[in-house]
């Protein structure tokens, strides 16, 4: 059975409202939306089965939202954050925290998958990457009615788990010997991409100001993911690029300075930034909506009938709780709630575990893995909410 165009057409329109009803939900319940999108996925394809509705393949359908929902959601993360002197201890703190949970979860993941699906330790902790990293589109949208300090942590600690997840996963796949060698091209790699990032941030504050048609900000849009692709073509960590140019369009008048400033007009920039900062979130919620209702669609539901599945989903979260529990109490020493929960997996894990190479997949740990690790990660983000929510009614109104 193939659906016509109108019928389609219903189905996609009906399904933004209804996520758009989830969203309402989620901020009311504190259940997670991504929970209630992979949940209609799921359905439809059950729905789409009983019907004989065929589909194309989807992975790379699935990419594709997946990359510019990525961008959008560090860019919007990024535009709400402010720098000065006093956020630098933030900074650091967030900066130190998704490094050492990264590598320590991913180095326990891989040891745990080493010894128990037999693999080698190299591939085992190329898979373990991706399952070790936060999800930024999940942690940065569910913490908006966190205290501003609470939230400004978890936005970068996601957002910096993001970036250096993917420095981690790519130098782990493009240095088959690890030596000095390799961590000097580490080196030249971070320094290249800032010195890109800076440029090319200049050059699009410029568009923002000179460009007057009321379509530069979706221009401004397309020419971040085509400067994100071409950087990704060349084994750039380009998503570092997002994080600066965001930055730096929220804070404008720390860049912007001297004879730069006979160039650049930041007079109307806080009203270019509101609207870009709406169209922004507006583009990155459908582009979540459908990457995750996709991925429900994608999942064999009869991976989730083996008990290898359970036993890995289940011991490979236990082990990102255990990790993150024991850092924020005895290194960070920061509050754990609701740190200790932000922690969710989602669009970066899929998107990293979907680019690992052929030679480098392992048997065993697939989608229904994955789809595990993000339901348990997403309750758990909820249950930390509600702690939050409930830390919060309990205090005294004097």
């Amino acid at each position: 059975m193939i659906l016509d165009v109108y019928t389609f057409l219903i189905i996609l329109s009906g399904l933004v409202v209804v996520s758009y009803l989830f969203d309402v939900l989620s901020k009311r319940s504190k259940v997670p939306s991504v929970i209630m999108l992979l949940t209609t996925g799921i359905l439809l394809q059950l729905a789409g089965t009983y019907f004989g509705v065929s589909t194309p393949p989807l992975r790379n359908i699935l990419e594709l939202f997946g990359i510019i929902g990525l961008i959008l959601i560090v860019l919007e993360g990024a535009l709400d954050l402010e720098l000065s002197k006093e956020k630098l201890p933030v900074i650091r703190k967030s900066l130190i925290t998704a490094t050492l949970t990264l590598l320590i979860t991913a180095a326990l993941i891989a040891l745990f998958v080493h010894y128990w699906l037999e693999v080698g330790y190299k591939v085992a902790f190329i898979n373990a990457i991706p399952l070790a990293v936060i999800s930024s589109a999940i942690a940065i949208p569910s913490v908006s009615n966190l205290t501003p300090e609470k939230r400004e942590f978890i936005v970068y600690e996601a957002t910096f788990s993001d970036i250096i997840g993917i420095m981690l996963f790519n130098f782990a796949i493009q240095n088959e010997q690890i030596g000095f060698g390799s961590f000097v091209g580490l080196g030249v790699d971070i320094f290249t991409i800032l010195a890109i990032s800076i440029v090319c941030c200049l050059i699009l504050l410029f568009f923002l100001d000179k460009i007057k048609t009321h379509i530069k900000f979706f221009l401004i849009i397309a020419l971040l993911i085509l400067l994100y692709s071409i950087g990704k073509k060349m084994h750039l960590s380009s998503l570092l690029m997002v994080l600066v140019f965001g930055l730096m369009l929220n804070n404008a008048a720390l860049f912007v300075k001297g004879r730069m400033a006979n160039y650049l007009h930041l007079g109307n920039l806080s009203a270019e930034l509101k609207q870009l900062k709406q169209i922004n979130g507006e583009s990155a919620f459908v582009i979540r909506t459908f990457f995750f209702l996709l991925f429900g669609f994608s999942i064999q539901l009869e991976d989730l009938y083996s008990l290898d599945v359970w036993v890995l989903g289940f011991t490979i979260f236990s082990i990102t709780l255990l990790v993150r529990f024991l850092y924020l109490q005895y290194v960070a020493r920061t509050p754990l709630i609701p740190e200790l929960f932000i922690a969710p997996r989602g669009l970066i894990t899929i998107l990293l575990f979907y680019s690992i190479p052929p030679q480098y997949s392992i048997t065993g740990l697939g989608e229904g893995v994955l789809f595990f690790v993000v339901i348990l990660t997403s309750l758990l983000m909820m249950l930390g909410l509600l702690l939050t929510k409930r830390d919060v009614e309990d205090i005294p109104n004097y």
